[in-house]
């Protein structure tokens, strides 16, 4: 990796020359810059305002553009694992090659420095809008309340990412206009103190509305509360006893505050039902804060991220690549825990989330027309002993029965062999990760892009929603009972307002399925839909063998000594133990449960401490090699190549004691 990328901000001269004027939502972002500007310009309103714009690409945006959000936050846990493309696999592995330099295999490699890079340029942007907006002689409030705040909130956003990744790290509170190159690590709790005061502030000066595409009050309290959580878990356990009570009591004030203000979507697949940029799934009251994407072309923010957890289809018989079954990147398979953690008969939210039927779409000889059921996926739970085997290719045990209309219009109806079928639990136990093929996840899937190969997606992505802020604040009320203040009880009436919301309603039809592949209809593209392998039905029925019904179903846990049997199953295999320790447990497996995929999980992991625990028991590629220092990240090389003391460069010895342990 190029050198010259690393903390001492050899880029504030690039974030001062580059504009930092990008894009989002038409009505906000939709800005080309045209000419350079120079510092002075950003000592203007106008410059001002433009400056706190491209923060919001440059902080929350940037990141999906390239593989570096999930590599951090998904891989490497209970929850997801390499799937077949093995270009970002040390980040799941934790192997000898995870260190201070992470090998480059490919132009998709994410190295160790990407993060802190992309960090502090954000950073020193805030910074900037900071002291601008201090210095100008303005009674604007654009400047002096919202600009001014969106840099406090900025800067804590981007701290607490930094935080949480790799403890303690330098503190930079003013920008940079020449190259620094001595730095020191502040300690986490001094990094911490200052991510309170910025969010803080932020929530003093920001408006009240604007949300998801603005920042607003409630954005600022809901990262106040994941702070304060944060601060009062295990991986801060050495040295945050003084501030646990207080922080935990806030945090719970805070959520009750946002939950309040932003209320659940009815549905689950609200969330998820995406037919085009801007509609109503990415305006959502749930929806907190999103990171900006527009289809306006002259916009730089690109998402890529609705290929990252899509399995490969496009080899299988009868099947092409198409725009609604995504481009396959296939970096991240869901590990066994995740099929385990629900309940598959009686909880919605797996079969809202992942894509478990394609239809076929490149049908060849007399048996197969598109249209006919062409990939199924069966979850079934792990007891079931129906299938013997992992993988069915047109077997005559395993029909599909469908009923469509000729070009006459005259209805149809007929019984057919599918040509893929995979099955999650097979008495042979060969598991899906044999090939691997697995059911994708579908929250991210984009069918708006500009052609089938486009890498470029236009879709938002959810940063936070209030479904986040219930959680939080169950876990706020766990801990607080484990220090004789709270009560596992209450801590059940926030978990069960999102479960409630996650069981099947009356009349609800549970075979019925959608995602963003929906959204081909508005693609310049303008696909054939015969050639689509998207389809309106997931496969419930035939994972769970019970007859149909629309009869409601209810997820309510009622006491804290009766978890669900999915929970109690889970809790076994950890081998946890303990009033607080199995509420602990039962609040991470429904954070997966509704949040899979969201970008929270290593992070949730790794300050719970159970990070090692969770990923050896589910994670077999991660398993033999992780281990307790991995609760933090490298230091990059880079940083502590170029790090200076007293004017000189830093010494070996100098550059091990500044590296987190272990590496």
């Amino acid at each position: 990796m190029n050198k010259t990328r690393y903390i001492s901000i050899r880029l504030a001269a690039i974030v001062l020359a580059m504009g930092t004027v990008q894009s989002c939502h038409d009505d906000f972002l939709d800005e080309t810059l045209t000419t350079a500007r120079n510092n002075d310009y950003y000592q203007t309103e106008e410059g001002i305002i433009s400056l706190a714009i491209g923060g919001y690409q440059r902080i929350l945006a940037q990141p999906f553009a390239n593989e570096l959000q999930y590599t951090t936050t998904n891989y490497g846990t209970d929850e997801f694992t390499i799937g077949g493309d093995d270009s970002n696999g040390t980040w799941n592995r934790y192997n000898a090659n995870f260190q201070s330099i992470i090998p480059i295999i490919n132009s998709n490699t994410v190295g160790s420095d990407w993060q802190f890079n992309y960090a502090y340029a954000g950073i020193n942007i805030a910074n900037l809008i900071i002291q601008y907006a201090t210095a100008i002689d303005s009674q604007n409030p654009a400047v002096k309340e919202v600009a001014m705040g969106e840099g406090h909130f900025f800067r804590a956003f981007t701290y607490l990412r930094l935080v949480r990744q790799y403890g303690g790290v330098p503190l930079k509170l003013v920008p940079s206009s020449t190259v620094e190159n001595e730095f020191v690590r502040a300690t986490a709790q001094e990094v911490y103190d200052q991510i309170v005061a910025d969010f803080q502030e932020a929530i003093n000066l920001l408006p009240a509305g604007g949300a998801p595409a603005r920042l607003t009050k409630d954005a600022a309290k809901h990262y106040l509360a994941k702070t304060l959580l944060s601060r009062a878990s295990e991986i801060n356990d050495s040295w945050n006893s003084g501030t646990k009570q207080a922080d935990l009591t806030q945090c719970k004030q805070l959520c009750d505050e946002v939950i309040a203000a932003h209320p659940l979507a009815t549905n689950y697949q609200d969330l998820w039902d995406f037919t085009a940029p801007d509609d109503a799934s990415e305006n959502l009251s749930e929806i907190i804060l999103s990171a900006q994407f527009t289809s306006n072309l002259s916009s730089s923010s690109i998402n890529i991220n609705h290929m990252m957890f899509t399995s490969k289809y496009d080899d299988l018989p009868m099947m092409k690549r198409d725009l609604t079954g995504m481009r396959p990147y296939s970096r991240l398979a869901p590990t066994y825990f995740v099929y385990e953690a629900y309940d598959l008969v009686n909880d919605s939210r797996i079969w809202k989330s992942f894509r478990t039927k394609h239809r076929v779409n490149n049908a060849s000889g007399s048996t197969y027309i598109n249209g006919d059921l062409g990939i199924l996926y069966i979850i079934n739970h792990k007891s079931d002993n129906t299938f013997a085997q992992r993988k069915y290719n047109n077997d005559p045990g395993i029909l599909n029965t469908r009923t469509y209309e000729d070009a006459e219009g005259n209805p149809v109806t007929t019984t057919k062999t599918i040509p893929s079928v995979y099955v999650a639990h097979s008495t042979g136990g060969e598991t899906l990760l044999a090939e691997p093929r697995w059911p994708s996840l579908s929250k991210h899937f984009d069918g708006s892009r500009l052609n089938i190969n486009e890498t470029r997606g236009f879709r938002d992505e959810i940063l936070a929603r209030s479904a986040d802020t219930y959680l939080m604040a169950a876990e706020a009320e766990i801990r607080l009972a484990a220090m004789g203040s709270g009560s596992y009880a209450n801590a059940l009436t926030y978990i069960n307002a999102v479960r409630e919301r996650a069981a099947f309603k009356a009349g609800e039809d549970r075979s019925y399925y959608t995602d963003g592949g929906a959204a081909y209809t508005v693609s310049a593209f303008a696909p054939d839909p015969n050639n689509n392998s998207f389809m309106t039905e997931n496969s419930y029925y035939e994972s769970t063998h019970i007859a149909e019904t629309t009869a409601a179903t209810t997820l309510t846990v009622s006491s804290t000594g009766t978890l669900p049997q999915e929970d109690e199953d889970i809790i076994s295999t950890l081998g946890i133990s303990g009033e607080y320790n199995r509420m602990l447990c039962f609040l991470l497996n429904e954070r997966t449960r509704e949040l899979c995929g969201e970008y929270h999980r290593w992070e949730d992991l790794a300050r719970t401490k159970t990070l090692v625990s969770r990923t050896r028991a589910y994670n077999a590629s991660a398993a033999p090699f992780i281990q307790d220092h991995h609760n933090l990240r490298p230091i990059p090389q880079s940083f502590l190549d170029l790090n200076f003391s007293n004017g000189s460069p830093l010494t070996p010895e100098q550059k091990q004691a500044m590296q987190n342990p272990g590496y």
